[in-house]
């Protein structure tokens, strides 16, 4: 990519390398997707796992579409 601009590189892409999203690998209504949480129950759908080509026809879980989550903890018993 070619990025022509009277602005310094440097300015440009100051912090570039600081920046380390967090993201999350869920399922939901049978969808693999990895996520990044938001703040609260909220996130933006990074991408999405999937096999089939019409799961990514879906609009409802196109990247960028912000989705309400709620994390489940499994319990692990010591048997």
């Amino acid at each position: 990519m070619i990025h022509y601009s009277v602005i310094p590189m440097e300015v440009i892409f100051e912090g570039f390398d600081a920046f380390s999203p967090q993201y999350l690998d869920i399922e939901v209504d049978g969808f693999m997707m990895q996520i990044e949480p938001l703040s609260g129950y909220q996130a933006r759908i990074v991408r999405l796992y999937s096999c089939n080509p019409q799961d990514y026809l879906n609009d409802q879980y196109a990247p960028g579409t912000l989705i309400s989550y709620r994390p489940q903890i499994e319990a692990i018993s010591n048997r």
